[in-house]
């Protein structure tokens, strides 16, 4: 059985991390507000900014890299849960469960109250994996759980929400 991991990436993790964005972009490449292209082009510096915050996370299987989640602050009390990514081959092995875990006891140590994130319409895989961790669909005033014009939802997990798994 594989020994599975998630760890805190530091600044000088640089040149995983930026192994595994480009993995994470050359396999979904719609499903991360930016391209390939611009993530190759960006410096050490820029790379080195990103992990400053402590907040960006990987999952390895047997040591190997498989997977990446990170939690960007919005706000005095809010944030959002972005990049989350599981390699093919690791997909349905419990690393995208342990990788939000890793997050969201991040932003409770920070004193997070709201963790967000965007789910692209009829990706049912990642909205049941959100909603195993008290995650819930954001109604819009007016016009409950409409998606966005981008074809994304939103969904959100306040500190309050006793039903998500310690």
């Amino acid at each position: 059985m594989p020994t599975l991991t998630v760890r805190t990436l530091y600044p000088e993790d640089w040149r995983l991390c930026r192994a595994v964005r480009l993995a994470a972009l050359t396999d979904a490449p719609r499903a991360f507000g930016s391209t390939l292209s611009r993530e190759e082009s960006l410096t050490e510096t820029q790379w080195r900014q990103r992990l400053a915050g402590h907040n960006q996370f990987l999952a390895e299987e047997d040591g190997e890299p498989c997977g990446l989640a990170g939690v960007v602050p919005v706000g005095p009390h809010t944030a959002s849960l972005v990049s989350m990514w599981v390699r093919p081959a690791t997909r349905g092995t419990g690393v995208a469960d342990l990788l939000v875990r890793a997050a969201l006891r991040w932003a409770d140590d920070e004193g997070i109250e709201e963790v967000q994130l965007q789910v692209n319409e009829g990706n049912v895989a990642a909205e049941r994996l959100y909603a195993r961790h008290g995650f819930r669909r954001r109604s819009t005033p007016g016009c409950a759980e409409a998606p966005s014009v981008s074809g994304e939802f939103t969904m959100v997990r306040t500190r309050t929400d006793t039903s998500r798994p310690r």
